[in-house]
């Protein structure tokens, strides 16, 4: 099942570029469409985890079946912990990928353009659980600052990490949505700038955090975000340090590593 809420690509090779066919929002002219925040090998594929193999199965990681049971996963495509164990998320804060392996900047806009959709791959969280227990959605929910919600921001690089905060989107509810990859497309798209960094902000926790591939081999150093954390906090996951007032400037002090962060947009860059 596809859960892109507007039909502006059904499957997307990240870290690839393709020409746009159709104007997708108003005032966007024809340009070239990029998946912004991927890294070469990646695969998005909007769907469910209801795939006849799955991730797991004989076929599903080499792309036969996959996880909506049509087009598949690459060993490389990052795929969120929950709800595993530990069962782990983005909480209270505005974050964007550094690097992935070779690729550096992959969030950095190459191309001024335009924003028109954004996408999330996000992870299952138990939400249910036995008498006398809570499961990992309601754990969240209580101890993060309510439900499951995420949008995208757009940043200017200052001096000393500090990043400005030039655009963002609406905010989404996610509940609805765990377990798939959904495109969530824009009604207003969003101008940006070469040199411009597309982040996630979190204003309560997301589960967009993968900590293997879908080979199952987990991430190294050379795989790292950063977080509108001050170095005093970088422990601190429970404080509100999500970056949502526009012209804000917050250093982004706190660097993990070994952790993917499960999201891009598609950008429409100017001819």
């Amino acid at each position: 099942m596809k859960r892109a809420l507007l039909t502006i690509a059904t499957v997307v090779a990240m870290g690839l570029a393709v020409t746009v066919v159709a104007v997708l929002a108003p005032g966007i002219a024809l340009g070239t469409m990029t998946e912004i925040g991927t890294a070469p090998g990646d695969v998005i594929t909007y769907g469910t985890s209801s795939g006849s193999s799955g991730v797991s199965g004989v076929s599903g990681v080499s792309g036969v079946t996959g996880v909506s049971g049509v087009t598949g996963v690459t060993d490389s495509s990052p795929l969120p912990q929950c709800p595993g164990s530990p069962c782990v998320a983005v909480s209270q804060t505005t974050g964007f990928q550094v690097k992935v392996g070779s690729s550096h900047s992959i969030t950095t806009i190459k191309r001024s353009g335009s924003i028109v959709a954004w996408t999330l791959t996000l992870g299952s969280p138990t939400t249910s659980a036995p008498a006398g227990q809570i499961s990992q959605t309601t754990y969240f929910d209580q101890h993060e600052g309510g439900a499951a919600q995420a949008g995208i921001a757009v940043l200017k690089p200052g001096l000393h990490l500090e990043y400005t905060l030039v655009a963002q989107s609406p905010v989404e509810q996610l509940l609805p949505y765990f377990g798939e990859t959904v495109q969530f497309p824009l009604a207003a798209s969003i101008p940006v700038k070469k040199g411009d960094i597309l982040a996630l902000t979190v204003p309560t926790w997301a589960p967009v955090l993968a900590l293997t591939n879908a080979a199952g081999h987990t991430y190294g150093k050379y795989v790292s975000w950063r977080a509108s954390r001050p170095k005093s906090g970088c422990k601190v996951t429970s404080s509100q340090t999500a970056q949502q007032s526009l012209r804000s400037n917050t250093q982004y002090a706190c660097l993990y590593q070994s952790v993917r962060l499960t999201y891009s947009a598609l950008l429409v860059s100017t001819p």
